[in-house]
């Protein structure tokens, strides 16, 4: 029986990995040209001639310094799982750039298998690359692909196999020079490594000095924990770098990475490269003079999102009702054949109300969803990144920051879910944190709806504006806030904006429907089951306690003597007139009813009690319940202000009615709505988005974006409300 081979498939971002993992494993990997896309774990099987290989996909990554989620998961899955070959795709219209990544795994010592991806653009460019002579210097297989055709899959892995059986697991790990003056520090470094066993178990002893050397954060805190050799490798580190500043005026680790371009530009040198030197494609560049040109490109950039956003509210807007009038019929069947009681009511208000609102909003998130795959897929959002850097540097974030920032609704109607998750792109942990907690200000589409509402109410004359002003609010506020972050609790150099502008490459139907699906189904599922939960969670609380029984039958009094009045003013009317105006005269005393059993709940007993200190923002007291509800789902917020105000829901026939008595509430000062505004615009994100957080950081970070966001939304809240109040004195 085969040994199975274990293969590690590596290579820097926009390079092709996932596509020729697509086509040596026949799966799904996603692919994209923005940095970053291909986070999660993906594995798939090749067979071939006996031989079973067993692929990895890892992260898109630059280098095997931690400086990034993909970096440390790329760097540990070949560390700590020890793969028999890893095949490094590289572009070789920038081959440079791609054997950066190529010697660093030389360093290691894993088993390589070079894939040269691109070489059909390579030839189209006039360029001639000597694969053999590269193959023959670096000592190691070099395979000329194509992936996007699925060229050079069969000779990827047959160099794969070959390799296995030669290296037959051993690793040998690339001694590469780094000069005179580090050269015998590291000597020294790697001896005292050996002599102390520090971390031998896991890492090459010379790799880990130059580690230490490049000041790698993880290595560093693996260090201090692992013994007191620590302290004499960081003593050498500082002795290096007073040597290194003395004599070049410049850090160990610039040094390092110096002497690394220069062993790759050596090899270059010798015959490996013969013809054009540049290896771009004339038709981006010529593109990109106008697209990201610093006064024609942002226009551009606006036009596009806008645009983006345009075709997604007019297209989504037609199968977006249908799901709404479907889960509406599902209702009325739930009302029709269900017996009249609890479970007709949690399932018909909280089950299908519930569920039906997030799911109602998949067709918008479909089609922003298609349209964003496709950009990425384009190459364009790698530009608006580039666009949007000195901008962003300025509050603290980075270029990489717009894409998290867009899809969380910096144009109305994105998610902070995939937003969050999109921050994985981010190289530095403390600028990928300041992205991840100011995100959730944006105005993504569960908000878009309370604000439809509000505008409605309070600015019908001009609504379109109005909609404008929140979301600049929201980049103000979150350019605002992510200073703050960066100035105090997240301090730390920025990072430079390192990353490679891919060519355009015309996305495939099929590769845009696919990357769309994987994405809106994990909308779907991650943030359905958790409103399903949340709806049946509001229902109860705003259901139970219920009124005592004298209270009821006071009401039922009031009804029937409604009734009563009614026939005696009307004795000649007909049996269906008269129930009509029955109905009419007895509305009154439902709504009170309903208006007094709300506040009789768990969530109305709240609402009171914070009544005292919401005061001090003007929140009308059916907003305190409201606000609590979105907090678990800001879709709540509308259905949950329609039962404060004794309506049950909004008619979906009069989508106005819940703004008219909105509008006709006193309480409603100007400062009191712009108040609240603002605390919706800013304070704790939802659950799902909370869970996320947690898990793309820690759960101290999410318990911070709850309790610091809330805060925060509640002083600004605050500060508006009273100055507002002076001022309208």
């Amino acid at each position: 029986m085969s040994q199975t081979i274990r293969v590690a498939v590596s290579g820097q971002p926009n390079c092709g990995k996932s596509t020729m993992f697509n086509a040596i494993t026949g799966g799904s990997a996603r692919v994209g040209n923005y940095p970053g896309i291909t986070v999660d774990r993906l594995e798939g099987i090749y067979r071939e001639n006996g031989h079973i290989s067993q692929l990895v996909d890892l992260p898109g990554t630059y280098s095997l310094t931690s400086y990034s989620m993909e970096e440390l998961v790329a760097r540990n899955v070949i560390v700590d799982e020890h793969p028999d070959v890893v095949i490094n795709m590289m572009d070789a219209t920038a081959l440079e750039r791609s054997l950066y990544l190529a010697v660093q795994l030389m360093e290691i010592g894993a088993p390589l298998v070079l894939g040269l991806n691109m070489m059909d653009e390579v030839r189209r460019s006039g360029v001639t690359i000597d694969v053999d002579k590269l193959s023959q210097l670096l000592g190691v297989p070099v395979v000329p692909c194509v992936a996007r055709l699925g060229q050079g899959r069969k000779e990827l892995m047959h160099a794969v196999a070959e390799t296995a059986e030669r290296t037959q697991g051993k690793w040998t790990p690339f001694r590469l020079s780094y000069g005179p003056d580090l050269d015998p520090v590291i000597e020294r470094m790697t001896k005292a490594i050996e002599d102390a066993n520090f971390l031998t178990g896991r890492y090459d002893p010379r790799w880990l000095a130059v580690k230490y050397l490049e000041n790698d954060e993880q290595v560093m805190a693996e260090g201090v924990k692992a013994g007191t050799a620590h302290e004499a490798l960081l003593a050498l580190c500082t002795e290096a770098e007073t040597l290194t500043r003395k004599n070049s005026a410049t850090t160990p680790d610039a040094i390092i990475a110096d002497w690394r371009y220069g062993f790759i530009n050596g090899l270059i040198k010798q015959g490996v490269v013969r013809g054009n030197d540049e290896l771009r494609r004339n038709n981006s560049d010529a593109i990109d003079k106008i697209v990201t040109h610093k006064l024609f490109g942002p226009l551009i950039m606006l036009a596009v999102l806008y645009g983006m956003f345009l075709v997604t509210f007019s297209l989504g807007a037609y199968p977006q009702g249908w799901i709404e009038k479907g889960f509406e019929w599902l209702g009325e069947m739930g009302t029709t054949y269900i017996p009249e009681g609890y479970l007709q009511s949690m399932l018909v208000n909280g089950v299908i109300g519930g569920v039906g609102s997030v799911i109602g909003f998949t067709p918008l998130i479909c089609i922003m969803f298609a349209m964003l795959v496709f950009l990425e897929d384009l190459g364009y959002m790698a530009r608006v990144a580039y666009m949007l850097d000195r901008v962003l540097r300025i509050f603290g974030l980075h270029g990489m920051s717009v894409m998290p920032l867009i899809m969380s609704g910096g144009i109305p109607g994105g998610c902070a879910v995939p937003g969050v998750m999109c921050a994985r792109t981010l190289r530095s942990p403390r600028e990928r944190l300041a992205t991840i907690l100011t995100a959730p200000f944006m105005v993504c589409g569960a908000k878009t709806t309370a604000y439809l509402m509000l505008v409605a109410a309070f600015f019908p004359a001009n609504p379109t504006r109005a909609m404008f002003f929140v979301v600049l609010a929201a980049w103000g506020f979150v350019l605002l806030v992510s200073k703050l972050l960066r100035s105090t609790l997240i301090k730390g150099e920025s990072t430079p904006f390192v990353m490679e502008i891919p060519p355009y490459r015309l996305p495939t139907l099929r590769g845009v429907l696919l990357h769309t699906w994987e994405r809106v189904w994990q909308y779907v599922k991650k943030a359905g089951t958790v409103i399903l939960a949340v709806s049946i969670l509001m229902w109860a609380v705003m259901t139970f306690p219920e009124l005592p029984a004298d209270t009821v039958a006071q009401y039922d009094t009031q009804k029937e003597q409604a009734a009563e009045q009614v026939k005696a003013a009307h004795p000649d009317a007909g049996e269906e007139e008269l129930a009509t105006l029955t109905e009419d005269a007895q509305k009154e005393v439902e709504d009170a009813r309903n208006e007094e059993a709300l506040k009789y709940s768990v969530a109305g007993r709240v609402s009171e009690a914070l009544t005292p200190l919401t005061n001090l923002a003007g929140f009308p007291w059916q907003a305190n319940i409201a606000l609590i509800g979105a907090f678990a789902a800001k879709e709540v917020f509308v259905s949950t202000m329609a039962t404060a105000y004794s309506m049950g829901q909004v008619d979906p026939e009069e989508p106005e009615s819940l703004s008219e008595r909105l509008a006709s509430d006193s309480a409603w000062t100007l400062p009191a709505v712009l108040s609240v505004f603002t605390f919706m615009l800013l304070y704790t994100p939802c659950m799902v988005t909370v869970v996320v957080i947690a898990r793309e950081s820690n759960w101290k970070w999410a318990t911070f974006s709850v309790v610091g966001s809330l805060c925060f939304a509640f002083v600004v809240s605050v500060i508006i409300y009273q100055i507002g109040t002076v001022l309208l004195t």
